[in-house]
């Protein structure tokens, strides 16, 4: 018999009743430290009281009015995200999938409006992940995701993760845009190689493309800037953002340049609850924290202390770890043993993480996580490193033939 809730998730049983910074308490009383934030969102850790009083402040005055009105916080939020990005506009959304979404409308109506429509391809990239709408498993190319769900939404062709080449080869000219995430979360937190972004966006200004920026995961200051791309000194045209921008509260958004979305006019796209004002009182109290001086001086800082932690961990446990990957505080361990035996293995230790593609395991810990949060981590995964490895030797002195030494 199906559930009341549709079985799509294979649910790790277990009840959260609250949260406190980078902690979660199930209902019997039992403490997790959580280094999965959501899937990357609550940036700023769990009941950050900050953000408990703008939500508790809007809730007393007004939810909803749909975009039929005027709504200030939205427009203090835009404006905000403008003047600290490159952007001139942008579209509120309730999810990454939908700032996708947006992203590739906006991409497909540029061409449009410029008389061109046949420029309706985008190129994206193997390994991706963009979401689960139509639009954006067929961006993502995860034939697993597509499967009985045909037929694929066309205008997409996906190419090798960081191979410029192979990128330049699948330019047509029905190619008008470029898509891709800077860091691969789902795919395995994989790092655009240094330069490729540079050489991405050359490519799309010699060729007239638009570069679409997918940093839903791996934005909103948890590569140590306030966006991934900033890092490689490059500016997209468009932009979809989710996850840590509403700190908790669902919600993205996407940004674009003025000229990328002279095609978005009236009545070209909407959203009934997008931009909604309980929403924008949070996504301002988080910008008000993100956006402080110190605030990137400490994820930064913090990421190197894991980064190093982890190395060491790698050097120390070569049969379980394999390599550490990622940019600041999305991070991946490479495993040499199924990712599914270290989830559940980190699980008994009391720290929460998830898997990713590649056999990797992310750890995306609140951007608030402290050293010493850090290190007790890195305890629990070394603890779980010795656990595998005394799993692996029963199971290889139980497989050895009778006699062996």
């Amino acid at each position: 018999m199906i559930t009341a809730v549709l079985p799509t998730y294979a649910r790790i049983d277990l009840e959260f009743e609250r949260g406190e910074g980078c902690w979660l308490v199930t209902t019997d009383g039992r403490r997790f430290l959580d280094f999965t934030a959501g899937i990357a969102v609550n940036v700023l850790g769990h009941a950050h009281p900050y953000l408990v009083k703008a939500l508790e402040g809007q809730a007393e005055k007004l939810w909803h009015i749909s975009n039929l009105f005027r709504i200030p916080g939205g427009e203090r939020l835009a404006q905000r995200l403008c003047d600290a990005t490159f952007a001139d506009t942008m579209f509120f959304t309730n999810s990454g999938a939908e700032a996708l979404e947006c992203a590739i409308k906006m991409a497909r109506k540029y061409h449009y409006a410029n008389g061109e429509p046949e420029k309706n391809e985008i190129i994206a990239f193997k390994g991706a992940f963009h979401g689960r709408t139509l639009a954006t498993i067929a961006a993502g190319g995860n034939a697993a995701y597509m499967a009985g769900f045909e037929p694929n939404l066309p205008g997409f062709a996906h190419v090798p993760f960081g191979d410029i080449e192979a990128v330049r080869a699948a330019v047509t000219l029905r190619t008008g845009a470029i898509l891709l995430e800077p860091v691969q979360g789902e795919g395995g937190v994989r790092v655009a190689p240094p330069g490729f972004l540079k050489a991405l966006r050359d490519l799309c200004d010699e060729k007239g493309l638009l570069l679409v920026l997918d940093e839903v995961q791996c934005g909103v200051g948890r590569t140590g800037k306030l966006f991934a791309h900033e890092w490689e000194g490059v500016t997209p045209d468009i932009m979809a953002v989710a996850k840590g921008i509403g700190g908790g509260f669902p919600m993205g958004a996407c940004l674009a340049t003025e000229e990328a979305a002279k095609g978005m006019t009236l009545g070209t796209h909407g959203s009934t609850y997008g931009g909604n004002p309980l929403a924008m009182a949070v996504g301002n109290a988080v910008l008000d924290l993100v956006l402080e001086d110190n605030f990137l001086v400490h994820v930064n800082a913090v990421s190197a202390h894991l980064h190093k932690a982890l190395h060491a961990l790698v050097e120390r446990y070569p049969s379980v770890l394999q390599e550490v990957r990622g940019k600041g505080l999305l991070v991946g361990l490479k495993l040499k043993v199924p990712v599914g035996d270290m989830v559940t293995a980190l699980r008994a230790e009391g720290l929460l993480a998830p898997a990713a593609s590649d056999n990797v395991l992310r750890l995306l810990p609140p951007l608030v996580v402290s050293t010493e949060e850090v290190d007790l981590a890195a305890e629990k995964i070394g603890a779980a490193c010795q656990y595998l490895e005394a799993v692996a030797a029963r199971q290889g002195k139980a497989a050895a033939p009778e006699g062996a030494a």
